[in-house]
């Protein structure tokens, strides 16, 4: 079985989950692959780093006594606003070297620092993305999907999302099998393809200011299948409807096009996911009226069918007890 050394960057003010999560899926493997995956950890000096969190991690070694590694994952945390020089030299220097690049939440805000996301796709936690792209022009920072693969490099948005990057790495490398074993094991569901957005279509929003169009999007939350035209939400708000359209645009962030279609997608995704309804009913039930037209939006959101994203997503449904009298 091919070795993939994995060598883990430790750093004070560290986001412990980037960390630890994943770890646990390479880990995870490696024992389902034979030893797949070795992991060492690593500081500069090779003392015990403190965690946002106050948990101590103690490092296996220091940075520059660290083997090359098949894969280098950088995690991400406060300790990424003011970076020691000397980690920055480091990874400017060793990370080329590395098969794999990758950085979980703000690490990619070390990797580029360092100039390595120069030229590449990259992501990051969403509060971060914006600074990420002011500060790195030559970074073309993508803030939507929860991870982004550009060649050898890998960037992963906020904390759980490096669960998913990782267990796609170990799916492209021991096959899909051990990664369902993995996820079974962390009690993670199913890994969550990579161009699923990071927000719901709630929190991707803005609140509105005032009631009216704070609850009509509620409203709109609590009823996809309904009619969501903007002349109809403008009646239901009592506005006219461009005036309607211009205020819940400017409160919201977002067009009322795309908030409702977020919603009908969230909702229709939720469905495929937990129901064990047919594609059709799903389909009325999530606003799209046929199963053609929720096909194209699934296939133009996340680049796949709803049938083909049930089969991978879908949740199994548990056996029933059986009762005796």
């Amino acid at each position: 079985m091919t070795k993939r050394p994995v060598l883990v960057v430790l750093f004070d003010d560290v986001q412990s989950l980037d960390v630890t999560g994943p770890v646990e899926v390479f880990a995870g493997a490696g024992r389902a692959g034979g030893g797949t995956y070795p992991i060492v950890t690593a500081s500069l000096d090779g003392g015990p780093v403190r965690t946002q969190s106050g948990l101590r991690l103690l490092p296996d070694t220091t940075l520059a006594a660290a083997d090359r590694p098949h894969t280098l994952l950088v995690p991400g945390g406060e300790g990424t606003r003011r970076p020691d020089p000397r980690l920055i030299d480091w990874l400017r220097e060793h990370a080329p070297r590395a098969e794999r690049l990758v950085s979980v939440c703000t690490g990619a805000l070390l990797l580029a620092e360092a100039g390595l996301l120069d030229g590449h796709r990259a992501t990051t936690h969403w509060i971060a993305c914006d600074h990420l792209a002011r500060c790195y022009p030559q970074v073309d920072v993508d803030p939507d999907p929860i991870f982004v693969r550009d060649g050898r490099v890998s960037t992963s948005a906020g904390v759980t999302a490096g669960i998913d990057l990782a267990l796609a790495l170990v799916e492209e490398d021991l096959g899909r099998d051990t990664a369902l074993t993995v996820a079974r094991h962390l009690v993670v569901f199913l890994r969550r393809p990579g161009n699923q957005a990071q927000f719901s279509a709630q929190l991707a929003a803005q609140t509105a200011q005032r009631a009216p169009l704070r609850d009509l999007q509620q409203w709109i939350t609590e009823h996809p299948a309904g009619d969501l035209s903007v002349e109809a939400l403008a009646s239901r708000a009592r506005l006219s409807p461009r005036h309607f359209a211009r205020a819940f645009q400017a409160e919201t962030g977002t067009t009322p096009g795309r908030y409702v279609d977020r919603v009908r997608l969230e909702h229709a995704r939720r469905l495929l996911e937990e129901s064990v309804d047919g594609v059709e009913e799903v389909s009325r039930a999530a606003g799209y009226g046929t199963p053609e037209a929720m096909r194209r939006a699934f296939v133009k959101a996340m680049g796949t069918a709803p049938a083909d994203y049930r089969r991978r997503f879908h949740a199994p449904v548990p056996n029933t007890p059986q009762t005796t009298h």
